[in-house]
């Protein structure tokens, strides 16, 4: 069992940036797909982002591409989303899921899933 926490959201102003983690603890082989899926307030759960831990490809949605960036410690086992020139409309509750879709695929896709981590960002 992977259990998977998420850290790192907070309130932020437009333009301004955030570094959200994603901790992996548990049996894990080191070579899994891992990815950021966020649901805005009445709407839809969102892929954002998927990183390939065995050969470190990447995934973004159109909507981040050129202001978040994926990547992972394997020592540490932690996968970050480093946000910048973050707007109004990426406010979310942000989640990290195993294993990564380009988009959201269902509750019953994912082996593992996190609480979530809120991010707010005002005009």
């Amino acid at each position: 069992q992977v259990q998977l926490v998420e850290s790192g959201g907070d309130l932020v102003q437009a333009g301004g940036s955030l570094r959200l983690s994603c901790t992996v603890s548990g049996s894990t082989s080191g070579s899994y797909d891992i990815g950021w899926v966020r649901q805005a307030p009445g709407k839809k759960h969102e892929g954002v982002s998927c990183l390939s831990m065995h050969d470190g490809r990447t995934f973004y949605v159109d909507s981040v591409k050129g202001r978040f960036t994926i990547s992972g410690d394997k020592a540490k086992n932690i996968v970050y989303l480093q946000m910048d020139d973050l707007k109004p409309e990426d406010t979310a509750v942000y989640y990290c899921g195993i294993p990564c879709y380009s988009d959201y695929a269902g509750p019953d896709a994912y082996s593992s899933w996190g609480q979530g981590t809120q991010v707010t960002v005002s005009p």
